[in-house]
């Protein structure tokens, strides 16, 4: 069976954003997710990849503040826009990147 998202009409969308930082910045993302009611994340640090500042590794040498992290978030659409907002507020002044998305869930009790 093939499979499209009309297939999946009957979970509720909502936002996931991801947020790629340097390690010593994840304290303030994590704060801008509880802020904007998000009732849990993920964060995975020691991220390595290739972008527009070259190869980065993820080998972390003493701590996780040495590393790039992603920290990744799934909220009701009504609370997307402000913390992406915010999101946008913090990298006016730091490196980073971020994602938006929409998905669908299983489970929207989780995320409400």
């Amino acid at each position: 069976m093939e499979h499209t998202l009309s297939t999946w009409t009957d979970l509720p969308a909502m936002a996931k954003i991801e947020v790629v930082v340097d390690g010593d910045d994840v304290p303030a993302v994590r704060d801008l997710f509880i802020d904007a009611g998000a009732t849990g994340y993920t964060a995975v640090s020691g991220l390595s990849g290739f972008g527009h500042g070259g190869h980065h590794h993820g080998r972390l040498l003493f701590n996780d503040r040495e590393s790039s992290s992603m920290l990744i978030t799934v909220v009701p659409m009504d609370r997307a826009d402000g913390l992406i907002a915010g999101i946008r507020r913090l990298f006016e002044n730091r490196s980073g990147v971020f994602f938006v998305s929409e998905v669908h869930v299983s489970r929207p009790d989780y995320f409400s």
